[in-house]
């Protein structure tokens, strides 16, 4: 009798140890599921109403929530992150683009305000791609004040996590911006005055919002789409306010 009773015993544990991994594999795929869709959920609530009345083409249409190119993304940007790809390095953003490598700048720094946002002098630097320090003038693009396109990168997250102090989530409202409103930058002794013209939703591998046009001076600011994810990008195309 003692010796059956002991094997009931060690099957129960059995169980009980495989039930325990069963639930601890469901719990992680909970986690993973939510982490890529709620900001997708997120998005159709609170953010692409904002998009509509402005506009703008919202990075998840509602034609197309559930393709199939829609999921794959998704995930390959899920993907992306959890295998450890430093979004602080501006380099990561557009993948496939072959920037001009770092020269010797006049300006190392300047500052950037955009007073709809309460942002005000924002630190942009011209010489690192640290976001997680600063904004980021992307390398082999203008600088403010300069004829051509003054590319500046910055975080974003979900506005529940927002930190006004933090450049880890500075650039999370810039949905919120309209054609009309106005960027102040401050490059040494000199303010520039920068109008949006239009805002628009790219994928990563789509590099033309780096493109120089010489012919007035603009500044391009860039940011991640849907908040709290890294699946698009959300730019918003400036141009410099005549005096």
């Amino acid at each position: 009798m003692p010796k059956v009773y002991y094997k009931k015993a060690q099957g129960n544990r059995k169980k009980k140890f495989t039930r325990l991994i069963g639930l601890g594999i469901f719990a992680i795929g909970l986690v993973i599921t939510a982490y890529v869709f709620l900001p997708l959920i997120s998005w159709q609530i609170y953010f692409a109403p904002v998009f509509a009345s402005q506009n703008i083409s919202s990075p998840i249409p509602q034609s197309t929530i559930v393709n199939s190119s829609t999921f794959q993304t998704l995930l390959a940007e899920a993907s992306n992150t959890l295998s450890g790809v430093d979004y602080n390095n501006a380099d990561n953003w557009f993948p496939n683009f072959k920037r001009q490598s770092n020269t010797k700048q006049q300006v190392t720094t300047y500052s950037l305000s955009i007073p709809k946002l309460n942002i005000v002098n924002a630190v942009v630097s011209t010489v690192d791609n640290d976001l997680a320090s600063h904004l980021v003038n992307y390398g082999g693009t203008a600088i403010p004040g300069e004829k051509g396109n003054a590319v500046v990168f910055g975080h974003s997250t979900l506005p529940q996590l927002y930190d006004a102090k933090s450049y880890k989530t500075v650039f999370t409202y810039l949905y919120e911006l309209s054609p009309g409103d106005e960027i102040i930058v401050n490059v040494g002794k000199s303010t520039y005055k920068y109008q949006v013209q239009n805002i628009t939703v790219v994928d990563p591998e789509n590099t033309s919002i780096l493109e120089q046009s010489f012919d007035d001076s603009y500044l391009t600011l860039v940011t991640c789409t849907p908040p709290g994810t890294t699946w698009k990008r959300l730019v918003v195309k400036t141009k410099v306010e005549k005096i």
